[in-house]
């Protein structure tokens, strides 16, 4: 996986400890709310990631099949 789906990853965990850790409901629900933003960006990380990965290897089939068929 990416850095960046890594990176996601642990600052939504990070943000889970400090709801955990959070005295103040409003605090909680905060920490909560950016802990949901992390893991969105990090999906949206590993999917582009995917998808990247997909294309570089539908190009390289295609890439490969073309002097054969010249």
């Amino acid at each position: 996986m990416s850095t960046h789906h890594e990176f996601y990853l642990e600052r939504a965990a990070a943000a889970r400890r400090d709801a955990e850790e959070a005295s103040l409901s409003n605090v909680r629900e905060r920490c909560l709310r950016a802990a949901a933003a992390w893991d969105e960006m990090a999906a949206r990380a590993a999917r582009t990631e995917r998808m990247r990965a997909e294309t570089e290897a539908r190009k390289a089939v295609e890439a490969a099949a073309a002097p054969a068929t010249a």
